[in-house]
């Protein structure tokens, strides 16, 4: 299979989890609002700097229907994390493939 065809699969693959399977999540507190609440201390939380965001609460801001903002919230996510893991995985690809035609140019340069 050419990397390419494995790189779309793998986006379709995640932007259909992420928007389809996103809908089905538990709407029960996560682990940790789970351990406040049974401790006692879930009214001492505070929100978070983020908590207005476009994105906040698993939700997109403006987006009525629930079935279609959580979704919409997860593809959105993902596509951020995608772009930001490629752009990540491109510099460094980049940087590696840079300091390797040094080493190679170097190495022809002393056995002359």
């Amino acid at each position: 299979m050419r990397t390419r065809t494995l790189v779309i699969v793998g986006l379709v693959v995640a932007l259909l989890l992420a928007g389809v399977v996103s809908f089905y999540a538990s709407a029960r507190p996560d682990g940790l609002e789970y351990v406040a609440e049974k401790t006692g201390f879930l009214d001492t939380a505070e929100d978070s700097a983020t908590a207005e965001g476009p994105l906040s609460d698993y939700s997109t801001k403006g987006v009525d229907d629930p079935r279609l903002s959580g979704g919409l919230a997860g593809v959105l996510g993902s596509l951020v994390v995608l772009v930001v893991a490629g752009g990540l995985a491109f510099a460094v690809r980049r940087r590696g493939r840079d300091s390797e035609d040094v080493r190679d140019d170097n190495a022809g340069a002393g056995s002359r």
